[in-house]
């Protein structure tokens, strides 16, 4: 065997050894950049309580996130709640400068003059007890209930509307958005329930 063939064949073992430390290296930092979105972007919150069933119960997981800008009517939403000192799971009624009618004669939430079709609520959540009134909100009647939602804050009810405290109490009221942990993406357990929320 020639000199330059051992060089030759010794140079290209060099380069796959290589070429394969810098596809190592290249994995390594990925998967670092994406531990750090994953710790930094994303949250993973326990679900206390009954206020979100059927949609959501006792003891499931969500993985939530505050990238995508702020909440919209819908979202569900994870809070930093400092009127009853603890974390709360709740749904987006409205959001600033809405105006939110909940008739309790008719088992309705209006925003804006339109009523709100809610298909998550199971039956018996259709059918509301009035609550307390909150301080913000005022009464039309009897069984309808009033509030315009102030500059960034969100207006938020439990899915369980006969078990939630949610924005009609004045231990929740108004949600400032800087009270917003994040918008639940996906419920990750109990792993046969995993869905995109």
């Amino acid at each position: 065997m020639s000199k330059n063939n051992s060089y030759n064949k010794s140079e290209e073992s060099h380069t796959i050894v290589d070429e394969m430390l810098d596809w190592g290296e290249s994995f390594v930092f990925s998967l670092f950049i994406m531990l750090l979105i994953m710790i930094f972007a994303f949250k993973q919150i326990e679900v206390s309580g009954e206020s979100m069933e059927e949609t959501l119960l006792d003891g499931d997981r969500l993985l939530i996130s505050n990238l995508f800008g702020s909440p919209k009517q819908g979202d569900v939403v994870v809070v930093n709640c400092k009127g009853l000192d603890k974390t709360i799971v709740k749904r987006v009624i409205a959001t600033a400068g809405q105006t939110v009618v909940i008739d309790y004669a008719n088992d309705t939430v209006s925003v804006d003059d339109k009523v709100i079709k809610e298909d998550y609520l199971s039956a018996s959540s259709k059918n509301m007890k009035i609550s307390v009134l909150f301080d913000s909100g005022y009464m039309i009647d009897k069984n309808c209930y009033k509030y315009v939602v102030p500059e960034n804050c969100i207006f938020v009810l439990g899915d369980n509307r006969n078990n939630s405290t949610d924005s009609r109490f004045s231990s929740v009221g108004f949600v400032n958005l800087d009270d917003v942990m994040g918008t639940a993406l996906f419920r990750i357990y109990p792993f046969d329930k995993m869905s995109k929320l």
